[in-house]
């Protein structure tokens, strides 16, 4: 059985004191979270550029010599690269240095050339107005298909409006030999009854009160 709702055995209690007996007087008790602490101010130490040493730097020295630093560095890594450069160049002759011959050689201009490209441009201006009135052609024949489609569906239409009018009128309608001969009798309706058959019920209801038959 738990213990937790039991009170203590040593229960609060005030002194007999002076001032003791008061109980809402502060507490005594601290923690020691409420103690003072950083009490000393602290110091830059000799490798934190303390006030002394930065006095003494000279601070344009050393940026001129950590650029004449990465200047050297530059400039070692420069021949490489202008060697690797040279000889990649050196490999693809220049223009001015291909001989005459050579160039008569492979690049020859003639005027059978110059017939042969104006052949192609020819043939090139045919194919493109055979192509042309290709499609001029396809679009002249869709257009006429939809024109036939359009003035079969007005057609189409105009009957079906027709057959509506004849078939809704029931004056035109009554000599149609699909249509079943109309009757314009007028029906009876189911709560209309003669004074004959009124009589009727009222005789056949005093025989049953009466006599307890029924006719």
């Amino acid at each position: 059985m738990t213990t937790a709702a039991r009170p203590t055995f040593e229960p609060a209690r005030g002194g007999r004191g002076k001032g003791e007996g008061d109980l809402s007087q502060l507490s005594k008790q601290y923690s020691s979270r409420d103690l003072p602490s950083h009490t000393k101010i602290k110091y830059r130490q000799t490798t934190q550029d303390a006030p002394e040493e930065v006095r003494n730097r000279d601070f344009r020295r050393e940026l001129e010599e950590r650029e004449r630093a990465a200047a050297r560095e530059k400039n070692r890594d420069r021949p490489t690269r202008e060697h690797t450069t040279s000889s990649s160049v050196s490999k693809k002759p220049r223009l001015d240095q291909i001989p005459a011959a050579n160039l008569d050689a492979d690049d020859p201009l003639t005027d059978e050339e110059d017939e042969d490209e104006d052949f192609e441009e020819e043939s090139d201006d045919d194919d493109t107005a055979a192509l042309l009135a290709e499609l001029e052609k396809i679009k002249k024949e869709r257009a006429e298909e939809q024109a036939r489609k359009e003035q079969e569906q007005k057609a189409e239409e105009e009957r079906i409006r027709m057959e509506n009018i004849l078939s809704g009128n029931p004056l035109l309608n009554l000599t149609g030999p699909s249509q079943p001969q109309a009757n314009f009798k007028v029906k009876r309706r189911y709560c209309t009854v003669n004074k004959l058959e009124i009589l009727c019920i009222c005789i056949q209801y005093r025989l049953y009160i009466k006599y307890k038959l029924y006719v």
